[in-house]
């Protein structure tokens, strides 16, 4: 029988776990999960295995489940056991695999932040320790290094990496601010929420927690990851400056964006177009000519540059739940 602390002065600390093809591994994900976490929730993806029918048999009093019908993927899942946690008073909402890579032992490290004000969500990264990466496959790791940058990029979260770690931690307070038609319900759903989070200026934290890989065999594969992640990454990135820099606000960034983007094109393509006419007549462009093309885009470049430093300047360092408490204190003061 798991040991719970129903009369812990600690906040009411949830646990989601999307199930799906897990049933040799459910039971020991749920029995390791320590009694600070006073409830549980079961998302059953609409497992073609039993995996269900091993979770229910843990016995475990704190869990309860949400059935999907049909499989909705990993991210509806995340979303509707969020959904329960808040219906059911959640205050903190961590989400954990149900293939037994997630250390429960690392929940508290992970909620830490949130429980100090110091951020609105958390989430596990496995690249901060050189000697841990040693049990992560070659091909992992050059995957995770690419689409980490295109993600802090898309995101403004120059902070953060492995943006595809699922093990996270978030204030259930804004959970109803996100905008959830934004957020993939499939394996994008990591990184989508990353830029979601982004868009809210919610503050984000890597916490480190270790690879623990097993003998589980993911569906997401590598080369899925190269062809469906960047595209909408960029996309993601062009609505994230739009928004932010000219928007919402029209700072330093705007200006070194603009003059950059513009010096660079004029200089491409001045060089293009004068490359085409010498190779078309015969004739060598003139030095003037070159140094016209070179310079701009040398100026332009070094513009974008200074923007992407601006830009890392304005990664969001104050949790919107701080300003949250400060407007219940006012609202408390005006009403008495």
């Amino acid at each position: 029988m798991i040991q719970t602390m129903p009369n812990s002065p600690l906040p009411h600390i949830f646990v989601v776990i999307p199930l799906y093809k897990a049933r040799d591994q459910i039971a020991h994900v749920l029995r390791g999960i320590p009694g600070f976490v006073r409830t549980i929730v079961v998302v059953d993806d609409c497992s073609p295995d039993d995996s269900y029918e091993c979770a229910k048999a843990v016995g475990d009093e704190r869990v309860h489940f949400v059935r999907h019908h049909q499989n909705q993927g990993v991210g509806s899942a995340v979303l509707n056991g969020y959904q329960k946690s808040t219906e059911l008073g959640a205050e903190i909402v961590v989400k954990i695999d149900a293939d037994g890579q997630m250390d429960p032992a690392y929940i508290v490290p992970l909620i830490a932040p949130i429980l100090m004000d110091q951020a609105d969500y958390t989430k596990g990264n496995r690249f901060l320790h050189s000697d841990e990466l040693k049990s992560m496959p070659l091909i992992r790791r050059i995957g995770n290094a690419g689409l980490s940058f295109l993600t802090k990029a898309a995101t403004g979260y120059w902070n953060v990496f492995d943006p595809t770690n699922g093990y996270t931690a978030i204030h259930a307070s804004l959970i109803p601010m996100l905008n959830t038609a934004r957020l993939h319900r499939r394996y994008f759903f990591e990184s989508s929420m990353l830029i979601e989070l982004g868009t809210l200026r919610a503050v984000t934290r890597d916490i480190y927690i270790p690879a623990r890989y097993q003998d589980e065999v993911s569906s997401l594969t590598e080369w899925k990851s190269l062809f469906e992640f960047p595209p909408r990454l960029f996309i993601a990135f062009l609505r994230r400056l739009i928004t932010q820099y000219f928007i919402r606000d029209f700072n330093v960034f705007s200006v070194l964006f603009l003059f950059g983007i513009f010096l660079s094109i004029f200089g491409v393509g001045f060089g293009l177009y004068h490359w085409y006419l010498s190779a078309k007549t015969g004739s060598i462009a003139s030095t003037g000519t070159v140094m016209v093309a070179v310079l701009p885009f040398i100026l332009g470049s070094q513009l974008l540059i200074q923007a992407m430093s601006v830009d890392i300047q304005n990664i969001p360092q104050e949790p919107i739940r701080t300003n949250m408490k400060l407007l219940e204190e006012v609202r408390k003061i005006l009403g008495s």
